[in-house]
């Protein structure tokens, strides 16, 4: 066998230019039979050598396409709770897609894919609360998930006390978040920006609602009011304010300076009801009958006492009760959720006067004339002399 044969061989050569045929004619056919039988075995070889290429270059490529698929359906992540501290903050509305790229960004998990896997597993994707937490650098994914629960949250929490006055709530507040009064008051000037009622013309006394807050790191003093009014919102419309009020002839606004004063004078929340009906009784008293209360006095002196004496109750100011009809012109606290539903809902009775017979005790007790009212106030006396 030749080179050329060797060759025909291997790529199965027709001989097409009919050279072959011609000297295949040659000694009874016999030299055509071989190169017939060449050609076969050429044919066959072939398509065998073509498939043995392409399946070794399918299996390679499927090896490392399977490595390809298996990276991507096992994305890198860290393992352990990881060290050090990082502090993240998850704005309003982002989607945990990008809280896991932010995630990645400040090194708290290997890839962002990671987290993302963790936290559908965990099945918490669209529950992630806006807020600060602490996490750690390189920590496993599921972990992760684990420290941004909403009871990880970083607040500031602050308590503020029923019955407070505007000034004394932003110092409570000061105290509590490390600001100065001042931020709140300058917080303050812009009330049309804070959510306020239109109702309340733009005062915030008895507006910034008395409660327990928990503020946000980074939230400023402008974004803490309008928490606390939203507060107030919220028990406004759960007490229906605007309906009950005008159903009992006031304005929202009335309502909550009847409500104020309720808060400033009682001791006890039991009691509030009834002095919301002495309040109630007095405006609507034939002969007209001023309010006559000492808190709205002392309101006006920027004084703390349960009793005015008689000099501070010739204070000019509209805030005296004793001297002008009606109501002051506003709120002279901030009401609690009791005060409020003491007003839209006060008592049935014919009082006019009550006094808190016990300072120790906080208890009120409540007259119907003149007369029951003097031997209240004598019962006052002897028990603050401790006689």
């Amino acid at each position: 066998m030749n080179d050329l044969d060797d060759m025909d061989f291997l790529l199965g050569s027709d001989d097409d230019d009919g050279r072959g045929r011609r000297r295949g004619r040659g000694r009874n056919g016999r030299r055509g039979s071989r190169r017939r039988r060449r050609r076969n075995r050429g044919g066959f070889l072939a398509p065998l050598l073509a498939f043995i290429i392409l399946a070794g270059i399918i299996g390679g490529g499927g090896y490392y396409g399977y490595r390809w698929v298996s990276d991507a359906l096992v994305p890198d992540d860290y393992t352990g709770q990881g060290t050090g501290e990082v502090v993240i903050e998850i704005k309003d509305g982002q989607s945990a897609s990008e809280v896991a790229q932010e995630l990645q960004r400040q090194g708290v998990v290997a890839s962002a894919r990671a987290f993302t896997n963790a936290i559908d597993s965990a099945g918490k994707s669209s529950s992630l609360q806006p807020g600060t937490y602490k996490l750690r650098k390189q920590m496993a994914a599921a972990e992760a998930v684990k420290l941004l629960d909403p009871g990880n949250l970083i607040v500031a929490k602050a308590t503020i006390k029923e019955g407070l006055r505007l000034s004394d709530t932003f110092k409570q507040l000061a105290e509590k978040t490390g600001r100065k009064p001042k931020d709140f008051e300058n917080a303050a000037k812009s009330a049309e920006d804070l959510g306020l009622p239109s109702y309340a013309k733009g005062k915030l006394e008895g507006y910034v609602f008395p409660a327990t807050y928990d503020f946000q790191p980074k939230a400023t003093p402008a974004e803490m009011l309008a928490q606390m009014i939203e507060r107030f919102n919220q028990t406004a419309e759960k007490f229906e304010l605007e309906s009950s009020a005008k159903k009992m002839g006031y304005t929202p606004h009335e309502m909550i300076t009847i409500a104020s004063i309720i808060q400033a004078e009682a001791g006890r929340h039991e009691d509030m009801p009834k002095i919301a009906r002495v309040i109630y009784n007095r405006m609507n008293h034939e002969p007209e009958m001023t309010l006559s209360m000492d808190s709205t006095v002392m309101y006006a002196w920027r004084r703390y006492r349960t009793r005015a004496t008689h000099a501070e109750l010739e204070i000019k100011s509209p805030y005296n009760t004793y001297k002008n009809l009606g109501l002051p012109p506003g709120p002279i606290a901030n009401p609690g959720d009791h005060a409020i539903e003491a007003a839209l809902n006060p008592a049935k009775g014919p009082w006019l006067f009550f006094a808190a017979t016990d300072p120790k005790s906080n208890v009120t007790k409540f007259a119907t004339t003149d007369a029951e009212f003097q031997a209240l106030l004598a019962e006052l006396e002897r028990n603050s002399s401790g006689g």
